[in-house]
């Protein structure tokens, strides 16, 4: 076969197949016209190449199978075995310093974050006077990439717990969050949501969403750990705040959300919880209000039926 077939029968390219050609291994005849021609083993050669490269072999490193394969033997060499075990052993030494690379970032992260001490809330409108109102119209990317539109939520209920920030396992929370109402729970309470999402659904939310100042990189790194079912909403200039004057905690160089949940009907605010005294058994609150509010609008319904003309 042609050198252009050879490349589009493996996935790779004419300018790949003349370097494996110069460094012999895989190696054409030479027609009477010049033109380049491959034996059909030439395909396997080619797609052994690929595969090891995939596991972290240089190209020469894989000699010792593609010759085995051109040979006919198919057997695995001594020194294809020294090969393997050469690549795990640098693979092991790259893991280690990678992995005393990022211990050392995140010691300094570390030292950083705990220098960092929080003033009190900034001055903003009374949260509770957002009720009867819409949200801004603000866009934002969701961590699971789907924007979401504050003034176009949907139909239903839509429920948004505000909070100040997540933090890593095994990292104690800077000096001076633990004064933010919630602070220490939040991961918690974003575990909680998760175990008990199909709950709140049930309750009467039609979604729910997370929103704090923290990025969308790390956002979606907490989704996909804590297997998050509903999306978070990063914003780390904190547009909401300003637009509607939530209330906020500052320092030299952070800037959070104070704790409170918006309930949202039919894109209009229905009910905001805040201050928020105790976030451990906030999200209970939250599901016990959907549900009375539930069992409120099916009874107010079923009179409405029972009173009509007939």
């Amino acid at each position: 076969m042609r050198v252009g077939e050879l490349a589009r029968r493996t996935g790779t390219t004419v300018r790949a197949l003349r370097y494996y050609e110069s460094v012999g291994l895989v190696v054409p005849r030479r027609l009477s016209n010049g033109y380049r021609e491959y034996d059909p083993i030439a395909e396997r050669q080619v797609a052994q190449i690929r595969e090891l490269m995939g596991l972290g072999l240089a190209v020469e490193e894989t000699r010792p199978f593609v010759e085995s394969i051109a040979d006919g033997s198919g057997d695995v060499c001594a020194a294809a075995l020294a090969t393997f075990r050469g690549t795990v052993t640098g693979l092991q030494q790259r893991i280690g310093e990678l992995t005393a690379q990022r211990d050392a970032l995140d010691a300094r992260i570390d030292e950083a974050a705990r220098q960092v001490v929080t003033r009190a809330p900034a001055p903003g409108a009374e949260p509770a006077s957002l009720v009867g109102s819409t949200l801004p119209a603000l866009r934002f990317f969701a961590s699971d990439g789907r924007p979401v539109a504050l003034d176009a939520l949907g139909p239903g209920r839509t429920v948004i717990f505000v909070y100040p920030l997540t933090g890593r396992p095994g990292v104690d929370l800077p000096r001076g969050l633990l004064e933010v109402h919630g602070a220490r729970g939040s991961t918690d309470q974003a575990i909680w949501l998760r175990d008990h999402h199909a709950e709140l659904l049930a309750a009467g939310a039609s979604r729910v969403y997370g929103l704090s100042a923290q990025s969308t990189g790390y956002q979606r790194e907490l989704a996909h750990r804590l297997r998050l079912p509903y999306p978070l909403i990063p914003d780390p200039k904190l547009t909401l705040a300003a637009a509607a004057g939530l209330p906020t905690r500052t320092s030299a160089d952070l800037a959070l959300y104070d704790r409170l949940t918006l309930i949202v009907a039919d894109d209009v605010v229905e009910h905001v919880f805040h201050p928020i005294q105790d976030p451990a058994s906030h999200a209970l609150d939250v599901m016990s209000w959907l549900t009375k509010r539930s069992r409120r609008f099916r009874r107010d319904a079923g009179l409405r039926v029972w009173g009509t003309p007939g």
